[in-house]
Parts: C-alpha cells; structure tokens; sequence
C-alpha cells in the first residue's frame, strides 16, 4: 500500500484523507452545483451521513488496499478550513476526481491540486496515462483539463446525478505530462 502523502501547491496544502473530514465535507458537499456533475453512484438528495458513509466504507478501504488516493484541500493562509477534495483511483478511463467547495471555485485553485496530483500519478505512482471523464456541459472541469495538457480520445453517454448526459473521456500520458512539465506548463 502507498498511502497518498502531504501534497503542497502555492496557494494549497493536500492532506491525506482522515474520517475526521467526513463532519467538514457533509457541510460543503452536497449543493447541486457541486454534485451535479459527478457519477451517479454519489446519492442524491445527500444523505445526511454520506460523506461519513463514503470515507468509512469506500475511501479509506481503497487507500489501504492501494486501490485509490485522497487529499483533502486547505488553503496555507487557513489551513484547518476544508475547501474541497481530490483524488486518484486505479482503472481504465477514470483515474480522477474532484471537488471544490461553492465559495472557493473560479479561483484557480482546483487546477493548482491538478497538477500536484497528477505529478504524484506519474512521478510516484509511475502509471503511463491519467484519464479523466466528464460531463460535456461541465465547461469549469473541461477548462482544468484543457488548461493541465489532456486531450478528448473518446466521447459517450455516462450516467451522472443529474442524469444521463454527453461526455468525453480526456488522457494525458506520461510522456506528454513530463515534456509539458520540463517546458515548464
């Protein structure tokens, strides 16, 4: 098992993920703006003991299997205030996730933890492509994407809270991303 380590950005500190995060997630998590885009597999309407659920039961589980990576999100200047979550997870065309909390979004901040987690899923974890799924009218996930060097190599239906919707699968490869990051993207 590879435990997901203390991550840092300019702007960001990346924890790795503790049941005590559950009480500040229930909190910020479940506004439809957030969750409308994600898989179905998140429950809508929010049970009130979902984020608590989640981490128990799926997330942490996954960590200690060395199956997925969670961080939780903190801004340097107020480091005990939960902005929001990303993560990494082993499979064929999701490999990550994400989540920003209403307040924090349009800052660039999500595209900060972007690129911190995405240089461990290749310099640490050593895997040779990140993919990533969305929802093709998610325009603020797309432009994180466009804006870390992915590229669209698919496009399909998949089943999201708000419903069956056009998505694109987006890759970057290992390649692309040391070459991007030598240049200096």
């Amino acid at each position: 098992m590879q435990a997901s380590p203390r991550l840092e950005t300019r702007r960001l500190e990346l924890r790795p993920l503790e049941l005590a995060d559950a009480g500040p997630v229930q909190v910020l998590f479940p506004h439809w703006a957030i969750v409308r885009h994600l898989a179905n597999v998140v429950p809508w309407p929010y049970p009130a003991d979902g984020a608590l659920s989640y981490y128990r039961d799926h997330a942490l589980p996954a960590i200690e299997r060395g199956e997925e990576w969670h961080w939780t999100l903190r801004l340097k200047t107020e480091p005990e205030q939960l902005i929001g979550c990303i993560c990494l997870m082993r499979g064929e065309n999701n490999n990550r996730g994400f989540w920003l909390g209403l307040p924090w979004q349009g800052q660039g901040l999500m595209t900060e933890a972007v690129e911190a987690v995405t240089d461990y899923w290749f310099g640490e974890l050593g895997f040779p492509v990140l993919r990533a799924p969305k929802a093709i009218e998610n325009a603020a996930s797309r432009r994180i994407s466009e804006k870390s060097g992915m590229r669209v190599v698919a496009v399909e239906e998949r089943d999201f809270v708000s419903g069956r919707l056009p998505s694109e699968i987006w890759e970057i490869r290992a390649e692309e991303w040391c070459a991007r990051r030598t240049r200096g993207g």
